[in-house]
């Protein structure tokens, strides 16, 4: 069955269904909502960009709801007085879809998508004007300019859309799978004239890089379309003059590779290869193959720790970020003798590549720029070497945590060292007992690091509404090394849920917490984790599962992405249903009492709406206090300012009415 727009509308999304279910409010409404708005007057940055040299950094910078959004230039070396650049032309500056440096320094390259239509721009450093390179038709993204400095690549779907999987999929009507528009490598020369696609019509291409004498490029590339096919992606170099594409390494099928990267010399071309859940959160070991092919070589093996971007420093160093135990942090490898230089570790969330993008490298590999936040600390820009940076900017000086201070936890549980976050509540007293939220991570190849909430799906808020938080890493995430990201093939629900559990033990254990007084929640992953735990144990009184799957057997029929389904089942469901069936929340549905708020977005094409109103379904035949929330338009990832806070809002009404706040 298709949900079409016409069947919701925004003063009617809610699909109540429960004589307990309660309004959108709270018991203490005051708070939740003075919480809402600092959380919305927070500025936010993205797309932070360093010039080769190292004078120079740009970023996007705007209120927590998207909104107002900005681009801005300063020195590095600046007294935190950046200059707002203007487009001009009513250009909105919260659709950048890519920055990338001329090898000279002098121009920042600007990329724009809005309602199909990519503009590039080049601002100049020389005369401090905007100049208007080109006006696309379709998606660009990925903007790098060729070593020579001669021309400018980019991704380009012609008179496609583009976003990713985590976007609102389209209404599904008419023959499905019939448009397809492949992101092809497309060159412009430096003046923006002489655009030509160079890839293949038939390849979409997902990542790429020069090589040092700009002739060819390297890429991770698979047949259409986008979204799905990533999982299968393989690495191809592709002539820039004939566009003739080479197969040079095709991984095995439980491994995804991300990030390639050209060695200065031309010899090795550097990615990450690893076990990956989600396209752009990238974590794994660093692989090097011979430009020219052969056999790809684990540069990082049994490291503890995922990988999640990397960048040459000259032909023998590269500097990586990378998960940690919860944290992250920036290190360099030395391939001649494979010892690895840590440069800078913290309780933080700092990544090179990918879509947690926050962090970038100036050509000497330590002059830097970062987006730096944690729980203690509101976001600002930051520049200097590694580990020594000052702050460019202070738009949240003036903010202040409204909840209590956090502290990493680790226990032991069957054989694993397991990590996680807590949360503390706001003016917390030893002597009491407090309720705890519970809250799984998606992926679940991903990881909880400490950053400051947004207005998104983050129940860090509730610690300022006299609850704990905690945030759990149990196997299956990053910051562990593969073995342990790998620990939950064919076994989710399993071990994973296990390690949740024994951290719940060792948390309650420390008497602070009401034992009787638990929730659970999360998102994606941690939705799918939160309808499984519901009816594996009745300990947890609330449940809030965002985007969550309740069987799947007809998951994988109805989602967009099931190619990332087969390295963690082995298998698809039409040849070994079993092992779909033995991890479906819906498998045991008759043992859930827990009271249970489902929400999800009415266009999710990687956690259909399907499954949540399956769950619901289930929970109101068997008489459990439920309710479904649909928001209409949205997909995994909520775009409406309002929609996200009603979400929080809900979330935090449930918890309150059942774990008695």
């Amino acid at each position: 069955m298709h949900l079409t727009p016409a069947k919701f509308c925004l003063a009617a999304i809610v699909l109540a269904y429960s004589s307990t279910a309660g309004a959108a409010d709270t018991s203490s409404p005051g708070k939740i909502e003075a919480i809402i708005a600092q959380l919305e007057a927070v500025q936010t940055f993205s797309d932070v960009s360093i010039s080769p040299d190292g004078k120079w950094i740009t970023w996007t910078q705007s209120g927590a709801s998207g909104g107002d959004s900005r681009v801005f230039l300063c020195q590095s070396q600046g007294s935190g007085n950046p200059k707002q650049l203007d487009f001009g032309n009513g250009m909105d500056p919260s659709r950048v879809a890519s920055v990338a440096w001329t090898p000279d320094s002098n121009r920042a390259i600007f990329l724009f998508d809005q309602a199909g239509t990519a503009t590039l721009y080049s601002w100049s450093v020389n005369d401090g004007k905007a100049h208007r390179l080109a006006e696309l038709h379709g998606y660009a993204s990925s903007v790098r300019p060729s070593p020579d400095g001669r021309r400018i690549a980019f991704l380009f779907a012609e008179n496609g859309g583009g976003g990713g999987p985590l976007e609102a999929v389209p209404a599904q009507t008419g023959a499905i799978g019939s448009d397809i528009h492949n992101a092809r490598i497309a060159v412009l020369d430096q003046n923006g004239n002489g655009l030509r696609q160079v890839s293949s019509a038939s390849l979409n291409m997902y990542e790429y890089d020069w090589s040092p004498d700009a002739s060819r490029f390297v890429a991770l590339a698979a047949p259409g379309p986008a979204d799905n096919n990533w999982w299968i992606a393989k690495l191809y170099t592709v002539a820039v003059d004939s566009g003739k594409a080479d197969l040079l390494y095709s991984p095995p099928a439980e491994q995804q590779i991300a990030v390639p990267r050209w060695s200065p010399d031309g010899k090795r071309i550097a990615f990450i290869g690893g076990l990956m859940s989600d396209e752009g959160f990238n974590g794994g070991d660093i692989f090097t193959i011979d430009s020219a092919g052969g056999n790809a070589e684990d540069r990082t093996p049994g490291r503890k720790s995922s990988v999640s971007g990397l960048e040459w420093r000259n032909d023998s160093r590269l500097v990586f970020t990378e998960y940690v135990k919860g944290g992250s942090a920036v290190s360099e490898l030395n391939l001649d003798g494979n010892p690895v230089e840590s440069l800078w570790q913290g309780q933080e969330n700092v990544h090179l590549d990918g879509n947690y993008l926050n962090f970038a490298l100036a050509h000497d590999g330590r002059t830097s720029a970062v987006v730096r936040s944690s729980w203690e600390r509101a976001p600002e820009v930051w520049s200097g070497p590694v580990g020594e940076w000052h702050a460019l900017t202070g738009a949240n000086k003036t903010q202040q945590p409204h909840w209590g201070r956090s502290e990493s936890v680790t226990w032991q549980n069957d054989g694993f060292d397991v990590q996680g976050w807590l949360l503390y509540p706001l003016h917390y007293d030893a002597s009491k007992k407090y309720p705890m939220i519970v809250e799984i991570h998606g992926g679940p190849a991903n990881g909880k690091t400490p950053s400051w909430p947004t207005p998104r799906f983050d129940m860090s808020v509730m610690a300022g509404l006299g609850y704990f938080v905690f945030f759990p890493n149990p196997r299956g995430s990053y910051g562990q090394g593969e073995a342990f990201t790998r620990a939950n093939v064919k076994d989710f629900g399993g071990g994973d849920l296990r390690d949740i559990l024994a951290g719940v033990d060792s948390v309650v254990k420390r008497g602070s917490v009401d034992g009787n007084r638990l929730g659970v929640t999360g998102w994606s992953y941690g939705g799918f984790m939160t309808m499984w735990t519901v009816t594996q144990t009745q300990r947890f009184r609330a449940a809030v599962a965002g985007a969550g799957i309740a069987d799947w057997l007809s998951y994988y029929g109805e989602n967009s992405i099931d190619e990332w389904m087969i390295p963690y089942f082995g298998a698809s469901v039409y040849d070994d249903p079993q092992v779909y069936a033995k991890s479906s929340p819906i498998t045991y549905i008759k043992q859930v009492t827990t009271p249970t708020l489902v929400v999800v977005g009415e266009r999710d094409g990687e956690c259909p709406a399907p499954q949540s109103f399956e769950f619901w379904h289930a929970l109101q035949t068997l008489k459990v206090p439920t309710q479904l929330v649909v928001y209409p338009g949205e997909g995994h990832s909520f775009r409406q300012p309002e929609h996200r806070v009603d979400v929080l809002r809900r979330a935090v009404s449930w918890f309150d009415q059942y774990l008695g706040k």
